[in-house]
């Protein structure tokens, strides 16, 4: 339903339909709430879609059945020893101690989680962290055949795999052609277009009502000072649902509003690698009513590049850079010609290697940057869509030489020669002298599995032609800066006080996890641990007398 055929109220209002907004609504209703999710875009899922579906949850049951052996506190440990100070205590224990408990509820829901075997966190040398993996889980293969008219309203495209399927995880990215056909005809898919279906399959087997085109402006109150309900613009123009307990911000961050980004982010961003209606609607909704913000200049930082032969929902497409870096035969160089960072590493810490100002020049020092592979990392490991030993595609800048791709890029060829020399030098004694590109267990992870783990896993010439170079950019999968909550996710005002039936989860909240990105589904961890808790916070929050016409804000778009 849209537009005028919308009721006007529900118990508990849900803006957004990635992970942390479904799981809010589902919570919520099996909290005995009357539930409604309402989605800016036309179709559901947001960038949850377009994930892995990959969630970090440390101490988790599944890694205690496969022998793994994780704690409370091992985890809180490991979080504090990255936290730099931007991690709430009490958030952080609300995040491990809510594991257990939001697993055996998802039990009860369409959407079960498995082991990803043997995923290490990011940082798995620090105190707490877990070298051969055990925190991060991923969504089932889940059937869409019950969806309904939903069936193909989800953001994305098919993807019928596991992680443990694609070379992330070890696997090939091809399924023998009789399963790829076995799964098409079940409708069957996995990764984060699963988790969005399941936990939708759970919304609407308990009668949560679903709008989409739906775009959230200003949030209301009533006579008693609560949130009250949200107004929206929709197909059929301006219209307010009232919301009798509360109201659900998991709108998304901002990564796609370039004034919110200039004003707020630590660095650039070009090019996110998410859907572009995360905007910061729920965020000016939330600052309109004077919530704190905190962890505004931090971002899921990530490394792309940008494919010039493919759209996705109307935008540019990019494609996460993760193992062409991180596979052997390759690195990556500045505008100088000059390797600046452990290439392997982790994207999420990426994002402050291409942050670091020059101060002489006053400018970013590693961007533009260029990722720099050989004809033996093409043969062996395939790169963008290419499957191994097939050509580059057409697009990206190759040359026989260095000096002649040198010129190609735009950075000196001389510097350029000699990175190589150096570098290949480095491989050829089996140690990267320059920034211990392999020494980290998780640095080889998704490179070549034969050679894992090892330095061979990640550390290879570059030396046979042709040569091939590839820009990345600066990006991020979503921001996590946004109104403070408390541990149910009610969110502050600019005083510590709860501003009564206002409710954040996901990536428009301040993120629980501070700067930190703690493994493989650092992201869609908190959103579903944190989306639980709000939505449940939600239904059972008080009830509050209906807005009238007389006390409404004024509308204007945000």
């Amino acid at each position: 339903m849209r537009g005028e055929d919308l009721p006007d109220s529900y118990d508990v209002v849900v803006l957004g339909s990635g992970a942390a907004g479904l799981c809010a609504a589902l919570s919520a209703s099996r909290s005995g709430a009357s539930v409604a999710v309402f989605e800016k875009g036309d179709l559901l899922g947001g960038t949850t879609c377009l994930s892995s579906g990959v969630a970090w949850l440390p101490n988790n049951r599944y890694a205690t059945e496969a022998g793994i052996d994780d704690s409370r506190e091992q985890a809180l440990a490991y979080l504090d020893s990255l936290s730099h100070g931007m991690i709430l205590p009490e958030l952080s224990r609300t995040f491990v101690d809510t594991v257990p408990e939001l697993l055996d509820w998802l039990d009860t829901t369409p959407l079960k989680m498995q082991l990803v075997p043997g995923y290490p966190d990011y940082h798995p040398e620090r105190p707490g962290g877990m070298p051969h993996g055990g925190r991060s889980l991923e969504p089932r293969l889940f059937g869409f055949v019950d969806l309904g008219r939903w069936r193909d309203k989800l953001v994305g495209v098919p993807r019928r795999m596991t992680v443990g399927e694609t070379p992330i995880g070890g696997g090939t990215g091809h399924l023998p052609p009789e399963v790829q056909a076995e799964r098409e005809q079940a409708d069957v898919e996995g990764l984060g277009r699963s988790m969005v279906a399941a936990l939708l399959q759970g919304c609407l087997d308990d009668g949560v009502a679903v709008h989409t085109r739906e775009r959230g402006v200003r949030l209301l109150h009533g006579r008693d000072g609560r949130i009250s309900g949200v107004r929206f613009e929709g197909p059929n123009g301006t219209h307010d649902v009232h919301a009798r307990r509360g109201v659900v911000l998991a709108t998304g961050g901002f990564e796609w509003d370039e004034d919110l980004c200039r004003d707020f982010l630590r660095g650039p961003l070009r090019h996110p690698a998410s859907v572009p209606t995360s905007t910061g609607d729920g965020l000016r909704m939330a600052m309109r009513v004077g919530a704190q913000l905190g962890n505004m200049r931090e971002a899921w930082w990530a490394p792309v590049a940008v494919l010039p032969d493919r759209q996705i929902d109307g935008a540019q497409a990019v494609q996460l850079v993760h193992r062409e870096r991180t596979a052997p035969h390759s690195i990556m160089v500045n505008r100088l010609g000059r390797r600046f960072t452990n290439e392997a590493t982790n994207y999420n810490a990426l994002g402050g290697a291409f942050h670091q100002l020059d101060a002489h020049e006053f400018d970013y020092l590693n961007q533009p940057c260029w990722l720099i592979f050989d004809a033996d990392h093409l043969a062996e490991y395939g790169a963008f869509g290419a499957a191994p030993g097939a050509e580059a595609p057409e697009w990206i800048i190759r040359a026989d030489t260095p000096a002649e791709l040198a010129r190609r890029i735009d950075v000196p060829a001389e510097a350029l020669e000699a990175t190589l020399a150096r570098w290949n030098e480095d491989v050829a004694r089996g140690r990267d002298s320059e920034f211990r590109r392999g020494e980290s267990i998780y640095d080889g992870f998704v490179g070549d599995k034969s050679k894992y783990p090892g330095v061979g896993s990640t550390l290879g010439s570059v030396a046979r032609a042709p040569f091939h170079a590839v820009q990345i950019h600066s990006s991020t999968l979503g921001t996590k800066g946004g109104p403070r909550t408390d541990t149910d996710g009610a969110v502050l005002d600019v005083d510590g006080d709860i501003i009564a039936g206002l409710f954040a989860a996901g990536n428009v909240m301040a993120a629980p996890t501070g700067m930190v990105y703690g493994g493989a589904g650092g992201t869609l961890g908190p959103a579903l641990v944190f989306g639980y808790r709000a939505g449940r916070a939600a239904a059972r929050a008080g009830n509050t007398a209906f807005l009238d016409s007389s006390s409404a804000h004024a509308t204007a778009p945000a």
